[in-house]
């Protein structure tokens, strides 16, 4: 029998989560998505309540377990459960949010504890549909925030992207490990 290992992702909704579990995954993810029923309604029709999950399978039998939190405040309860026993953390977030720094802002501060003991990659989805702001800002961002973390451009439909926050996730860990 292989290693097992835990992933979340986090971020705002709308930010691919579900998405980016579903490109990699080696089986059907279960997601726990309803009808959205208030101003989430304007970005999409509906929204992860609960928590999204996903399995990768990897060499030697080791599995990546992936789970995604809901991006609403209001399931922020979830958000503690799922963390527990993670690895680490993988924030996406919309380059064509309103404020995606307020976004980084807010998950970085609600997960910060974790961050600091564990590892966070940022991957900044839609910079197709906008390149502004930069990576470079993101970058200045965290560091405003007294945090580092990598950060990519990806495309979350892409399991090559999602593959590139993972590994990177795992490679800040153990650079040995990816």
């Amino acid at each position: 029998m292989g290693n097992n290992y835990k992933i979340v992702f986090t971020g705002p909704v709308g930010a691919g989560k579900t998405t980016a579990i579903r490109s990699v995954s080696d089986i059907d993810p279960i997601t726990t998505d309803e009808a959205a029923s208030d101003m989430t309604r304007s970005r999409k029709s509906t929204t992860t309540v609960a928590m999204d999950y996903g399995l990768m399978n990897l060499e030697a039998n080791d599995r990546v377990h992936l789970y995604g939190t809901p991006g609403q405040e209001r399931f922020d309860f979830m958000w503690e459960i799922l963390i527990e026993g993670s690895l680490g953390l993988i924030l996406l977030l919309d380059n064509t949010s309103k404020s995606p720094y307020q976004d980084m802002k807010f998950f970085t501060s609600a997960f910060r504890d974790f961050i600091v003991e564990r590892r966070m990659v940022v991957g900044v989805n839609r910079m197709d549909e906008t390149n502004h702001p930069s990576l470079d800002h993101y970058h200045g961002w965290l560091e405003e925030l007294s945090l580092s973390a990598p950060v990519f451009e990806v495309d979350v439909r892409r399991r090559r992207d999602v593959n590139t926050l993972i590994q990177a996730l795992l490679f800040s860990m153990d650079p040995g490990a990816a």
